[in-house]
């Protein structure tokens, strides 16, 4: 089983990566591996909205994203983590998402999907935010709905957190790290 994560937040050992740091011990503990990609510390230009990919579906730009362009076509496993910044995934998070446009093209337009074969593809959303309104999750949870379906995950759930704001708060909350935990045991346990 191939298990890819993003971690879209910009402050290191914040609370968005020790969520996901816990959901991947779940993963490993469930005898599993993850590839796990930083989108902070990689070089991925915006999308230019160029048509570039509209006949091939394959991007003009080669940089970091052409290593998440496969690790996302053999994954069976996408864990997306992301902080709420304006109602929204950070920009880290979207940056990669818009360059995943090529990838729209090609199953929309192009009519390819991404197989996950006998495994199937599943996907798993961690969010987490300062402001304790739930429009956060909705707007970002719409965000990431688009994604995950682009990229044929026909199924992914939601952990959010929300009225979580100061660096490392997220140990303070009574569930949050098994609730992470857990979800990222489920995600690869067949059912």
């Amino acid at each position: 089983m191939n298990i890819v994560a993003f971690c879209g937040s910009p402050r290191k050992n914040g609370n968005t990566e020790l969520l996901l740091k816990e959901a991947v011990k779940g993963i490993e503990d469930a005898g599993r591996s993850v590839q796990i990609y930083n989108l902070n510390i990689m070089n991925i230009k915006p999308c230019q909205n160029c048509g570039g990919c509209n006949e091939t579906g394959e991007c003009i730009f080669h940089d970091d994203m052409d290593q998440i362009y496969d690790s996302i076509r053999a994954a069976h496993r996408i864990i997306l983590a992301s902080p709420i910044f304006f109602f929204a995934l950070s920009a880290q998070t979207k940056l990669m998402i818009d360059r995943c446009q090529c990838l729209w093209i090609e199953r929309y337009m192009l009519k390819k999907t991404i197989d996950g074969g006998s495994l199937g593809r599943k996907g798993l959303l961690l969010l987490v935010g300062g402001m304790k309104k739930d429009i956060g999750i909705t707007c970002a949870d719409a965000c990431a709905k688009a994604f995950f379906r682009t990229v044929s995950v026909p199924e992914n759930s939601v952990l959010s957190f929300m009225g979580i704001d100061e660096k490392g708060a997220i140990l303070g909350h009574p569930t949050a790290l098994k609730d992470a935990y857990d979800a990222g045991k489920k995600l690869v346990t067949r059912e």
